[in-house]
């Protein structure tokens, strides 16, 4: 079971939203905050698996700053936000502030399901809306800077962001599993990355693909 506490100032609009979370057998919506201040309280009280946010309560990017106050603390939670903003710029800033999951709040139901279960399992999940233009937009933004990996770190580093589980790249690199493990945490060190769809950005940039 999946346990996920709601925020949002609009208590209607948290109240559509707890509603559809409930159809999935698997979720529990365990409370629902109407600010950061009451989001946090029940992170730390209640420890659920996933808090899904609104991006903008009472200010236009308060549930970025609630992701990276969760980033930063002891509270081990996966951060959904939700928003209207299309922006993608404002959809990098989500990642590089900790959240696992970007959602427009006009997306499908689907795409918030994926997002709750990919965020409670520790991954990133972006909507399907942005993926394309993401993608597109990560191309233009190439630029001359050399890529500072070893081609070894940048095999590793390519097969992460197209799916491979790390038993996968162990087995196709003949290592162990703690040695891509270890090797994935100095990558993203070396880059000064958060996020597996940061890495993604950087792979595109540098054409590692």
């Amino acid at each position: 079971m999946i346990r996920i506490v709601l925020a949002d100032d609009h208590s209607m609009v948290a109240e559509g939203f707890r509603m559809i979370l409930d159809q999935q057998p698997d979720f529990e919506v365990v409370g629902v905050a109407s600010s950061p201040a009451e989001a946090m309280d029940m992170l730390v009280e209640l420890a659920p698996d996933v808090l899904v946010s609104d991006v903008s309560m009472g200010g236009q990017k308060s549930g970025l700053l609630l992701a990276e106050r969760i980033e930063g603390s002891s509270v081990r939670c996966g951060v959904v936000l939700l928003t209207m903003h299309d922006e993608l710029e404002f959809a990098r800033q989500a990642f590089q502030h900790g959240a696992k999951g970007y959602v427009l709040k006009s997306s499908s139901d689907d795409d918030l399901f994926c997002a709750v279960r990919e965020a409670a399992a520790g991954e990133c999940y972006l909507c399907r809306e942005l993926v394309s233009p993401f993608i597109k937009d990560s191309m233009r933004r190439i630029d001359d800077v050399p890529s500072i990996l070893t081609p070894h770190e940048s095999e590793i580093a390519v097969l992460s962001v197209k799916g491979f589980s790390n038993a996968d790249i162990a087995d196709a690199l003949s290592v162990s599993v703690k040695t891509v493990e270890s090797r994935k945490s100095k990558i993203m060190a070396k880059l000064g990355l958060k996020s597996k769809p940061e890495l993604f950005d950087y792979v595109v940039r540098h054409r590692l693909f």
